[in-house]
């Protein structure tokens, strides 16, 4: 069965840094678009970012740019996304998407769905 698991989610301080992981079984992420949003409580998925099958990378929100970093790690057939300088707005569950063809900015577009990795931020 295809799935994607996320974690290293977790408690942490302003200005700290987590790196999350997207782990996939029952199929190979280096050839699928990887997505990143996040849900706060009462709102809507929010797209963070998307690297393409061609590991192009696109941004849904220009104002953190700098603080998201994601990657691919083959070996593992696992997605990490690196989240610095972190703010209590931040707080948030954390999911990965995964597509055959493209990115998207609208989170059921994607063909699959992690169930997500809190992350907290304290002030």
């Amino acid at each position: 069965q295809a799935q994607l698991v996320e974690s290293g989610g977790g408690l942490v301080q302003s200005g700290g840094s987590l790196r999350l992981s997207c782990a996939a079984s029952g199929f190979t992420l280096d050839n699928y678009a990887i997505g990143w949003f996040r849900q706060a409580p009462g709102r809507e998925h929010e797209g963070l970012l998307c690297l393409s099958t061609s590991d192009g990378i696109t941004y849904y929100r220009d104002s953190e740019k700098g603080r998201f970093t994601i990657s691919r790690d083959n070996t593992k057939n696992t997605v990490h996304l690196q989240i610095d300088s972190l703010k209590p707005e931040d707080t948030a569950i954390y999911y990965c998407t995964a597509d055959r063809t493209s990115c998207y900015e609208y989170f059921y577009l994607y063909d699959y769905q992690g169930q997500g990795t809190q992350v907290t931020v304290s002030s």
